[in-house]
């Protein structure tokens, strides 16, 4: 009974320690779910789990024997984990952000399952590889070539404008390519296009930003990324 206690405090710091380390790192760049978090979460799921683990320090023994399935118990863990995570997840028009830390806060859960089962070699595996590809993925994939998708919208002022032609001349000197274009005029008749711009120079939206800032007939723009 007292090495069961000590089982028990041990997995559950293991598991508060690994939710901790992966949360701090979330917390380092910003996220919206981070260091008490990923620990709560993490931590919770090892409680869960020393309940069927542990069951004969719970279960009365005049109810007889009942044959206890934890896999039951980490299948309900991770269903119900989907929707802490999917609180994490932003959609702003068709740029949607927070997959990542969704991600993060579903395999901290797991994490939590091994600590309360007791599995500390995989459980602190998965908090190395975990942590590597939150930080050292991020150095990767920016040097990746890969493609980048922005969403711009922009606005002319009602006295001036710039037609069609002249705005996709202008995105594709750029080095974008042009993609989804939709008009809108308001009832101060000033002209609105959105559209999907793509390029493989991450640096050519910083130019194009320059540009439309001096540019006259543009009353206002945004350019957003459609990803993380």
């Amino acid at each position: 009974m007292q090495a069961d206690i000590y089982e028990m405090t041990l997995r559950l710091l293991a598991a508060l320690a690994a939710g901790a380390a992966i949360g701090y790192e979330r917390s380092y760049h910003g996220r919206p779910a981070g260091f008490r978090t990923h620990a709560l979460v993490c931590m919770a799921s090892a409680l869960l789990m020393l309940v069927t683990v542990y069951e004969g320090h719970w279960m009365r023994e005049s109810i007889g024997r009942v044959q206890i399935d934890p896999t039951r118990m980490a299948q309900g863990i991770m269903t119900g984990i989907g929707f802490l995570g999917a609180g994490a997840i932003i959609k702003e028009g068709l740029t949607v952000r927070g997959l990542t830390t969704a991600a993060s806060i579903w395999i901290t859960a797991s994490i939590g399952i091994l600590a309360g089962i007791g599995f500390y070699f995989p459980l602190l595996v998965s908090v190395i590889l975990t942590i590597g590809v939150l930080s050292v993925f991020v150095w990767i994939e920016s040097r990746m070539p890969t493609q980048a998708y922005y969403r711009f919208e922009i606005r002319f002022r009602a006295e001036a404008g710039m037609d069609e032609a002249a705005l996709r001349a202008l995105v594709t000197r750029h080095g974008f390519t042009t993609a989804n274009m939709t008009y809108r005029m308001d009832q101060d008749r000033q002209r609105h296009h959105s559209m999907t711009l793509r390029t493989a120079d991450r640096t050519a939206v910083a130019r194009l930003a320059d540009e439309l800032e001096r540019s006259a007939p543009v009353h206002e723009f945004r350019l957003a990324p459609t990803g993380e």
